[in-house]
């Protein structure tokens, strides 16, 4: 073997002496390219390609360590650095240590200055059950950090890809002592004494506020999350800590944060808004975490808990700064109820209602607010009352107070709710003035669209396409999508001049819209039999797969 390194040595060097330098380097096939640079004024294109690299790691990965290790070492030779990992690492699976540490200790001679090699040299004797050398090694680099950050992580990474936890715990917990900054690392240390078995340690570094501003509360939820799962033992155990701690500091909120959001993990709201009210109360916050507790719950479904919540701040008095807020809040989550609820009652819309009345009439001001944009929807689409839904949309376009944008969502939806009662060249009217007065915006397309479709439901269909042509290029990519498919549908089902069938599957269209279903039904049927092989019998299926989700026969919707 030393006499083929010779030979392969004096070879390079003969090719040096008559053709100029060279160099070895990695190609991107894993192989080694010895590159040889011709003498000053003389030219070559010659490139050694040796695949040699690609065997060696063939045979590593087939378990022959012999023959990859002659070939490793014939390459280590030429360019150390390109082989020395997957030579390393080759040794170790082969349980060659006592190469593997001649081939770490010579790579340092190559090497002074990399600190990392003491890692490869601490785990060689770690194989080799020479625990206290390997520790020396491990500590050279554990004394080398200082505070600056960058060489922290760059240890700690180093250790962690070795395998070795422990040294990379000890060297965040030196760096963290050495910047007097508990929090600083607690990401960090947290997965790692939780990798370790260490759960309680893990919540305890996570639970460390940062000085003056506290830790980010949402990383540490996403941190948490990552650690405890939907583990009930966990939880409970993490909850134990922040009870402990809450005790300990009863002002600190950030604890009480935490400690609610455990709760809404182990779907205790009850629980959660019990720990928000003693926080709100101890801490006199006039209702701060209680409206975000609320909104919690109203995102993920708990109606019931959010108008709680909401209700507890009401009742702090109209003095309060989230007085007025929890009022609107706890209106639009008993609404997004009704929404979700399919068995609501005409009792639930009555009392929402009363609600919605009882709030406009102390706080006039707010028909310039989404509210009253609820409140009509709540009349049209609810309790059938189209008439007061107009009503409070032109109270509310009329409020001097009123934003411009706030404007056009209000005639917009008054658009909508004239098409519903059959007011169409009201409802184009409308739409006309938003499309006028919003032109570039958003809402001037949403009401060129909505325009557009009017005049496919009357019939309209040239006019229609006019509009929807222009539409295709919509800033919002839904309008965009929706004026293809409306024009696609104009096109596909025209057939030669009888446009009797589309008239009438646009006109089922208006009375869907109007929620007039059992019409809708009717007037399908018609299309079908007059029509029984006509290219609208799919969007026809689409259509009465629409009204079955509508009424929630989502078993009929699939059949269709």
């Amino acid at each position: 073997m030393q006499i083929r390194k010779h030979i392969v040595k004096w070879g390079l060097g003969v090719l040096m002496l008559l053709c100029g330098s060279a160099y070895a380097q990695k190609g991107e096939d894993g192989s080694v390219k010895i590159e040889f640079i011709p003498p000053q004024g003389k030219k070559t294109d010659s490139v050694v390609s040796l695949p040699a690299a690609s065997r060696a790691r063939q045979f590593a990965a087939d378990k022959e360590y012999n023959k990859a290790s002659e070939l490793y070492i014939d390459l280590y030779g030429l360019s150390p650095d390109s082989v020395y990992t997957e030579y390393y690492h080759m040794l170790l699976d082969a349980k060659e240590y006592p190469k593997a540490e001649k081939l770490v200790q010579n790579q340092m001679k190559l090497h002074k200055d990399d600190p990392y090699l003491h890692i490869d040299l601490g785990t060689v004797f770690l194989k080799e059950r020479k625990d206290d050398k390997a520790r020396e090694q491990f500590d050279i680099l554990i004394k080398m950090i200082n505070g600056d950050d960058m060489l922290t992580q760059r240890i700690a990474k180093a250790f962690i890809n070795a395998g070795n936890d422990d040294y990379a715990i000890m060297a965040y917990e030196k760096a963290t002592q050495l910047i007097n900054y508990p929090s600083y690392y607690s990401g960090q240390l947290s997965k790692l004494y939780a990798k370790c078995g260490e759960l309680g340690k893990a919540i305890d570094i996570l639970l460390v506020p940062a000085p003056n501003i506290g830790l980010n509360v949402e990383n540490v939820k996403i941190v948490l999350l990552e650690l405890l799962g939907n583990d009930a033992a966990k939880l409970q155990l993490t909850q134990k800590a922040l009870v402990s701690k809450i005790n300990t500091d009863p002002s600190n909120v950030y604890y009480a944060e935490i400690l609610t959001w455990i709760y809404t993990q182990k779907n205790d709201w009850d629980g959660a808004l019990i720990q928000m009210e003693a926080v709100d109360e101890r801490n006199n916050e006039g209702g701060k975490h209680l409206v975000e507790l609320a909104r919690t719950a109203s995102k993920g479904g708990q109606y019931d808990i959010a108008a709680r919540a909401y209700d507890e701040v009401v009742d702090k008095g109209k003095d309060k700064p989230y007085y007025i807020l929890a009022k609107t809040e706890r209106l639009a989550a008993l609404l997004s109820k009704l929404k979700n609820n399919t068995a609501y009652t005409p009792a639930d819309v009555t009392n929402l209602r009363t609600m919605y009345d009882s709030f406009l009439v102390e706080f006039p001001k707010y028909y310039c607010q989404p509210t009253a944009s609820d409140f009509a929807l709540l009349e049209a689409q609810y309790d059938n009352n189209v008439p007061r839904a107009i009503e409070i949309l032109q109270k509310g376009i009329a409020e001097p107070d009123t934003r411009r944008s706030m404007v056009g969502k209000f005639k917009l939806q008054l658009g909508d709710y004239y098409a519903l009662v059959g007011r169409l060249w009201e409802a184009s009217l409308t739409y006309s003035q938003v499309d006028k007065e919003f032109k570039q915006d958003v809402d001037g397309e949403d009401a060129r669209f909505r325009n557009a479709k009017l005049a496919y439901y009357r019939g309209d269909f040239e006019w229609a396409q006019r509009q929807l042509s222009r539409l295709k290029s919509a800033t919002t990519e839904l309008i965009a999508n929706d004026a293809i498919y409306l024009s696609v549908l104009i096109t596909e089902n025209v057939e030669d001049s009888n446009i009797v069938p589309l008239q009438r599957f646009a006109h089922a269209g208006l009375l869907l819209f109007q929620n007039k279903d059992k019409e809708v039904e009717t007037l399908l049927d018609s299309i079908n039999t007059a029509y029984p092989k006509h290219p609208l019998n799919d969007d026809i299926l689409m259509m009465r797969a629409d009204i079955a989700l509508k009424h929630k026969d989502y078993n009929k919707a699939l059949g269709y």
